[in-house]
């Protein structure tokens, strides 16, 4: 079973009859996207630490599916929690996932979150993050990989287990340590599967390949999420909230410049293309280039707004031939 289809069952089931009416009176005045949306936002925590990590979440561009599994599983957690209180039978679920997407479409950013979310909920009792990658679990001789394995599990029991890139585990040939990983991972996993949650991330393609290198992979994981590729309105928006976060202002013929030169990179290498993480990469070059441009145009200190500006000369690109 899918972990959306878990997610989903008691969403249908804890509405209660009071917040259908209260929807029916206003859907004749709103569409149903805000209906949706104020439906979502009344499951949301309003305070303490879970308000935080959800207007967090909220605040990412895009990311829809993501947000919405997000909102389910807080859902099931709340309910169970409901249901523990009635005297009711509350089953404990298994929350390993594949995360599959490109790079800089916010796999990591958004396992950081649930794990803030697990902890707080009581599922893990840390919610720490552990990030690594293969040169981290496979080993150089017979047995190295299993020990380094059980000890990166070890560390992070009681929140995430990160792995990026987790199908490289699986490309080696048959005498490859990468298998023994996988082998031990499957193992920790079920034996520890209501200690620590393990999360696997990497290219969508590549990650189905990855499942099907091992016959126990797929069904341990009940919660597979894709992360979409960013639109160009959306990287623009990553673009502008990245720049107002450093407290600098895109003006509008550098943010056309920009959309043009995002529209051709995405097309020409969409299948390498790293989205927020590009986006973020240029911005921050062009701060260099408008430092540079700041201290040879001027020889007193440039005003407040000069010092927040980014002209489409700062954002030198390469030419397209």
């Amino acid at each position: 079973m899918s972990g959306r289809v878990i997610a989903r069952e008691p969403r249908n089931s804890t509405v209660p009859s009071r917040q259908i009416n209260i929807v029916l009176r206003h859907a004749e005045a709103q569409p149903a996207a805000v209906i949706e949306d104020q439906m979502l936002n009344k499951r949301s925590p309003q305070n303490g630490p879970l308000s935080n990590i959800f207007k967090e979440l909220n605040q990412m561009i895009g990311l829809d599916n993501v947000k919405e599994l997000v909102h389910e599983i807080y859902a099931l957690l709340q309910v169970s929690q409901f249901r523990a209180e009635a005297g009711l039978l509350s089953n404990s679920h298994v929350y390993h996932m594949i995360f599959k997407g490109n790079p800089g479409t916010g796999k990591t950013t958004v396992a950081r979150l649930m794990g803030r979310m697990f902890h707080a909920m009581g599922v893990l009792s840390k919610g720490h993050f552990i990030e690594v990658e293969r040169a981290d679990l496979v080993g150089e001789y017979i047995g190295h990989t299993a020990l380094k394995t059980r000890d990166l599990m070890k560390k992070a029991m009681g929140g995430i287990l990160f792995i990026d890139e987790a199908y490289s585990l699986a490309r080696g040939g048959e005498k490859d340590f990468g298998k023994e990983a996988i082998d031990c991972l499957v193992k920790g996993m079920e034996d520890k599967k209501n200690e620590f949650i393990l999360i696997l991330a990497g290219y969508s393609e590549e990650m189905e390949q990855f499942l099907g290198t091992n016959p126990g992979l797929p069904s341990r994981f009940p919660i597979q999420v894709d992360f979409e590729d960013y639109n160009i309105d959306q990287l623009i928006q990553i673009s502008e909230l990245m720049a107002k976060e450093r407290e600098y202002v895109l003006v509008p013929q550098a943010v056309t410049k920009l959309k043009q030169h995002l529209a051709e990179e995405k097309a020409e290498s969409w299948q390498i293309f790293s989205n927020a993480r590009y986006v973020r990469n240029l911005l921050e070059k062009s701060i260099r280039h408008q430092a540079v441009r700041l201290l040879n145009h001027y020889t007193n200190t440039p005003s407040k707004q000069e010092l927040m500006t980014i002209r489409p000369e700062d954002l030198r690109l390469k030419v397209k031939t």
